[in-house]
This record gives C-alpha cells, sequence and structure tokens, in this order.
C-alpha cells in the first residue's frame, strides 16, 4: 500500500508540474498583460503536434522539443502581433470571444494538416526505463517530465525575479504606462512575454505527447484544469502557479486513484467504479470554490510573480 500511495504522490507531481508549465505562461499573460488568453490550449495542442512531426522525420526527441518550443514561439509571436495586441484595450469577454474563436481555428487547421486520427510520440529510447525513487521502480520519462517542470520553475523565477527584463516586466504590471513614459518600448514586451508563454504550453504539450495521444482539441480540457490552477495560487503569481499546480495534480490524482476503492467498502464494486472517477474529476473544483470563497485573490497571491 505504501508503495501505491508514493507511486500516485509521483504521479501528481509529474501531472502538477505539467500544469504549471501551461499556468506559468497563462498566468503571466493574465496577470500581467490582463489578457484572457484561450488559445493557450491551443498552443499546448501544436507543442505537441510540432514535437511528433520532428520525431517522426528525424527520431530525435531533443529535436522535437526545439520543433515544438520554437514553433510554438513564433506562433505565438504572430498570433500576437496580428491579434491579440489589437485586443488590449478592449474587455475581457471581447477577449474571450475572439480566442475561443480562434482556438476553434487551430482545431479545425491541425485535423486539415495533421488529419483526424491522433498521432503518437513514442519515449525515447534513453528514457524508456525506470528509477529508483524512495524505495520503488519509477518510469525514467515520468521523473524526466518532474525535472523539465522543476527547471522551468527556477528558470521562471530566475527570469522574474533576477534579471532586467524581469523587473520590467514586474513593473509594467503595476503601471504599465510608467514604463512607457520611460522609453520602454511596451509593446516589444508584451509580445515577448507572449512567447514565453508560448514555449512553456510548447514544451508541456511535447513532453505530454509520449503519456497523451496527440490530437485535435486536446487542448481545451487541460486549460479548464489551468484556469483553476491559477484561480487557486492567484492570478499573476508565477510562484502561486507551480504550488497551486502541485496541488491540483496530487488531488486529482489521488482522488482518481484511491476514491473508487473507498466507496468500494460503502457501495457495490460496479457502482464504485463509476462513481469514484466521476467524484475524483469534481474535487479540484470543489477545492476551488473553497478557495474562492476564503481566499478571492488566491492561496498564494501575497508574493505576487
Amino acid at each position: 500500500m505504501t508503495t501505491l500511495v508514493l507511486s500516485q504522490l509521483l504521479n501528481g507531481v509529474q501531472y502538477g508540474v505539467l500544469l504549471f508549465l501551461l499556468a506559468a505562461g497563462l498566468t503571466l499573460v493574465f496577470g500581467i498583460m490582463s489578457f484572457v488568453n484561450l488559445t493557450h490550449g491551443s498552443l499546448y495542442m501544436l507543442g505537441a503536434y510540432f514535437g511528433a512531426t520532428a520525431y517522426n522525420h528525424t527520431s530525435s526527441f531533443l529535436l522535437a522539443i526545439v520543433a515544438a518550443v520554437g514553433g510554438c514561439i513564433i506562433v505565438g509571436i504572430i498570433l500576437e502581433r496580428t491579434a491579440v495586441s489589437r485586443l488590449y484595450s478592449r474587455d475581457h469577454l471581447d477577449h474571450v470571444l475572439v480566442t475561443f474563436g480562434l482556438l476553434l481555428f487551430f482545431n479545425e487547421m491541425a485535423q486539415i494538416i495533421w488529419g483526424t486520427q491522433p498521432y503518437f510520440l513514442p519515449v525515447p529510447s534513453w528514457l524508456d526505463s525506470t528509477v529508483n525513487l524512495f524505495g520503488i521502480t519509477y518510469p525514467s520519462y515520468r521523473f524526466a517530465i518532474i525535472v523539465a517542470g522543476l527547471l522551468a520553475a527556477v528558470g521562471s523565477y530566475w527570469l522574474i525575479h533576477k534579471t532586467r527584463l524581469g523587473m520590467l516586466i514586474r513593473a509594467g504590471s503595476v503601471n504599465p504606462q510608467m514604463i512607457g513614459a520611460l522609453g520602454i518600448n511596451i509593446k516589444f514586451l508584451n509580445a515577448l512575454l507572449f512567447g514565453v508563454g508560448a514555449a512553456l504550453a510548447g514544451l508541456a504539450g511535447v513532453m505530454a505527447g509520449p503519456i497523451l495521444s496527440v490530437q485535435s482539441g486536446m487542448g481545451e480540457p487541460v486549460l479548464i484544469t489551468t484556469l483553476v490552477v491559477i484561480v487557486i495560487g492567484g492570478i499573476g503569481s508565477v510562484s502561486g502557479a507551480f504550488y497551486a499546480a502541485l496541488v491540483v495534480g496530487i488531488v486529482d490524482t489521488l482522488g482518481r486513484a484511491f476514491l473508487p476503492m473507498l466507496l468500494r467498502e460503502v457501495m457495490a464494486r460496479d457502482l464504485a467504479n463509476a462513481a469514484g472517477p466521476a467524484i475524483a474529476s469534481m474535487l479540484i473544483y470543489v477545492l476551488m470554490a473553497v478557495v474562492l470563497a476564503i481566499r478571492p485573490q488566491g492561496l498564494f497571491a501575497g508574493a505576487k510573480k
């Protein structure tokens, strides 16, 4: 039983760091630029497709990562310059309507280019093994996702808190007019920030490729969960997104693993197997509702960014 609990905890952490890769970029764009970007899920999907296509042509997972991250940066910057930048002065409803339309466009475009059948990105051979963690064997690739997510978290913290660019980003989130008056190109800063968010989404997509099927529309479910992470962690807080992503990942994973087992003690096995996953899928939304009731600004909004 201990082995099962530890294994599921690691799965929860792995899911959490994938959520963080998405949430970090989205919370920066939402919290700093005050832009609701529903196309973030499409960038995640495109990262998976770019990575799978590159791997099928080169058989190199490292090149697949480069293609996913680079491709999403290009798409993100083009998207920001051609569409998003025109909406900064509009209200959030316009943001939602336009980016939802773009999300549908990218889903249809993916079906036209890659077809309706799922793509599969295999686990690279050099990670197709296991590692020993806390006395249990754990897939090397899932452990690599955890490491990649932690490195992204450290890199995001360094970028925001230890660099001049991060200083400008933090200042721009408080008073963008003053930053512009001081001669800083706020348009370039916004495009760069959007590109960073797109890069993290692409990295999340290509890392998720070997454990999920790559298909059109794969970004919507994870986008909803990512928005839950942002609400729990605090809008605009990268550190909050990290902690909240871990909490959501662990709660969701443990709920799906152990709720059916617990329910079998009080109801029929078939009913427990059906009710367990359904209740588990509700847990993160119940958690979000509790957080909104107790601390509407988010659990970790005190140390913003």
